[in-house]
């Protein structure tokens, strides 16, 4: 089948783990919102994905919110996209139970994130190995065009293609090919204390990571107590991790250009540099907080969106789920309602 509209169809899933911070801005939030441009675009809070791993369901509850609102808060337009919560669209699990009997065991074995995370868990679920099939139904399902997507999930693209055709070749053509799209420079922001480590949720500390909802005096003195080198110059350097972090960062909070922010602080010192930054980022996380707090008091307004984001992807999806049941070979329900052969005087088996 296939959607053959020439509207680019964009699909892209966002786990509700933790706290979100500048780096998850960086290379995700932004590329959401500026993706939504460029044609019909379908963001899913993939909560199933989340209990591959051992968790805690209250907080799962919160996170999922809390992700619904920063989407809204960081420019994701309602009236221009569809945002939804993963297990709103049972499409998707059905999805993944289907295209598990295409994809190989060996694919999965070799998949480096199972590798990585398995290693850090001591209980290891068969959700987390066929993790990468369940997001290839995520994707599949909406005849998806373009993936904004992290670049430590390149590998479990190139799985969703591989299945896809697979799928094709076996059953007749069904899903289109998506295409990834990664960040560009700049977009991997770094921890503020250890400028040799990404900027992490899990792994970095309080003073090395800035939240999109730290308030301006937080921010201000997290950015000013960011390590740097014992020298002046603004530039970016591999012998400079710490000023080269704080350059990206100021690229991403005022939209210049890496070059740009190293030519206008050009012999200005560390001192102004760094209190420029941190202006710059409350300059751009002020409004975003602001947003954010008002979706969370207001319960009702988020969830109205998120059932309608959810009805929206339904009615998207399962032209595409009934497709995948019918050339499998399975027998659908009937459309009849039940008992309308006894209305007839028939007599049941």
């Amino acid at each position: 089948m296939g959607d053959n509209s020439e509207t680019v169809r964009i699909f892209s899933g966002i786990q509700p783990t933790g706290a979100k911070h500048f780096g998850n801005y960086s290379g995700g939030f932004r590329q959401y919102a500026a993706t939504q441009e460029q044609g019909d675009a379908f963001f899913c809070v993939v909560d199933l994905h989340s209990i591959t791993v051992e968790h805690d369901p209250h907080e799962l509850r919160e996170a999922t919110l809390d992700l619904a609102a920063m989407l809204f808060a960081t420019g994701v337009d309602p009236e221009r996209s569809t945002v939804f919560v993963q297990s709103h669209v049972t499409a998707h699990a059905e999805a993944a139970w289907l295209l598990a009997a295409v994809t190989g065991f060996g694919e999965l074995r070799r998949m480096t994130q199972f590798k990585d995370k398995s290693e850090a868990h001591e209980f290891v679920s068969a959700g987390l190995f066929t993790y990468p099939v369940l997001m290839a139904g995520d994707i599949l399902l909406y005849q998806t065009d373009l993936v904004p997507i992290g670049d430590d999930q390149r590998q479990h693209l190139e799985l969703t293609r591989d299945v896809a055709a697979r799928f094709n070749a076996r059953f007749g053509p069904t899903f289109k090919l998506p295409q990834g799209q990664y960040p560009k420079a700049g977009a991997r922001i770094m921890d503020l204390q250890e400028p040799e480590k990404k900027m992490s949720t899990s792994t970095s500390s309080e003073m090395g990571k800035v939240l999109l909802v730290d308030p301006p005096d937080v921010i201000r003195k997290k950015v000013m107590s960011a390590v740097t080198d014992t020298g002046r110059e603004v530039r970016r350097a591999q012998d400079k991790p710490g000023i080269s972090n704080l350059v990206d960062i100021m690229a991403v909070a005022t939209g210049e250009e890496p070059q740009q922010v190293e030519e206008r602080y050009d012999g200005a010192g560390y001192g102004r540099f760094k209190s420029d930054v941190a202006e710059a980022v409350i300059g751009l996380l002020t409004p975003i907080r602001e947003r954010y707090q008002h979706l969370r008091a207001e319960s009702g307004e988020l969830e109205r969106l998120l059932a309608e984001g959810a009805g929206r992807a339904r009615q998207t999806a399962e032209p595409t789920l009934a497709a995948m049941y019918d050339r499998m070979g399975f027998v659908r329900p009937s459309t009849r309602a039940a008992g309308a052969g006894l209305a007839t005087g028939s007599r049941p088996l």
